[in-house]
């Protein structure tokens, strides 16, 4: 499907914030389009959630344009978030009502949201049996659907969560995943801020790594992931000559810790014995005939994709990730 100006719900236009004499957010700048999950990563004082608090007008941008569905922000408040729909950090939910209750406040605060829809957001997060239950008795993972249900009586086109997996067993984190996806294939788009690199890898369809107020770069996962220079781990006989030749070869670098650079799961199914490069693909064809004309048998040459967390660590120099 051909992509056009319609189809984008968010534009963040070289966007700068300066608190006091600092500039917090020095040019961030990303779309998002009907139907995608976008994921935002950065180290802690990276400028995140100052961006978030942004997108919603919670605070105004120094410099640069924020527009929903067309509308500025800043200029149309008003137009702009009716099409926004939000968690920022925990859902605030009355304890001791029930879900339907505070679904029924909050409805009240919103032209046009009846009945009919309430039924229907519950249903959209698939809490019809415990949605009369008092809020008092629901697990995390139920708080953060209700919260979910809250943010989509006004029929948001863009969703913004903040950690929405923050604090989930891995089985409410399996389900949030779900159903942020079924959202997207139903054409809205989700904006979603995680410290869970991992994840993000699963669950987004792009991602903005975001570093000192800087975007660092916008793209899709695989395909951020599959830019970036990848590892090569070589099964030769003998392992000694064929590390050897290729430590020689200018285009190819032998890591000497392979455990800092490799996940576990890797490392777990690797012989001890075995080499890790880091090589272009283009040039792994010329380093097997170079190692197979030295007398070197090749009995396996796996490439190995960095994660999108060794992407993030080499591309913010290490920092810490919120």
């Amino acid at each position: 499907m051909s992509r056009t100006e319609s189809d984008v719900v968010l534009s963040v236009d070289h966007v700068k914030k300066k608190i006091g004499r600092k500039w917090i957010i020095k040019d961030v700048s990303f779309e998002i389009r009907e139907g995608e999950v976008f994921g935002f990563l950065g180290p802690n004082g990276a400028g995140k959630t100052t961006t978030i608090r942004m997108l919603v007008d919670l605070i105004k941008p120094t410099e640069g344009m924020i527009k929903v569905c067309g509308y500025d922000v800043n200029r149309q408040q008003e137009q702009a978030l009716q099409y926004v729909g939000s968690i920022v950090e925990n859902p605030e939910m009355y304890s001791f009502l029930t879900g339907w209750e505070n679904l029924e406040h909050f409805a009240r605060m919103q032209p046009g949201i009846d009945q009919d829809r309430i039924r229907e957001v519950v249903e959209i997060v698939r809490m019809d049996k415990r949605i009369h239950d008092k809020v008092s008795t629901y697990s995390l993972g139920m708080r953060q659907r209700l919260g979910i249900a809250q943010a989509l009586l006004g029929r948001p086109k863009l969703l913004i969560l903040d950690e929405p997996t923050n604090g989930l067993d891995p089985k409410g984190i399996k389900e949030m995943r779900q159903f942020i996806h079924r959202l997207a294939a139903e054409g809205m788009a989700v904006f979603v801020s995680s410290h869970l690199l991992s994840e993000i890898q699963l669950l987004c369809d792009r991602v903005a790594i975001i570093s000192r107020g800087n975007v660092l770069a916008v793209g899709g996962v695989q395909e951020l992931i599959q830019d970036s220079s990848g590892y090569v781990v070589w099964h030769v006989s003998p392992p000694d000559l064929g590390l050897q030749l290729l430590d020689k070869m200018p285009e190819c670098e032998v890591i000497e810790t392979p455990s800092e650079v490799l996940d576990d799961s890797v490392l777990a199914g690797m012989s001890e014995r075995a080499v890790v490069t880091r090589i272009q693909e283009e040039d792994i064809s010329r380093a097997v005939h170079h190692l197979v004309s030295s007398n070197v048998q090749v009995l396996g040459v796996n490439r190995i994709n960095p994660t999108l967390e060794q992407l993030f660590l080499q591309m913010t120099e290490g920092e810490s990730i919120e």
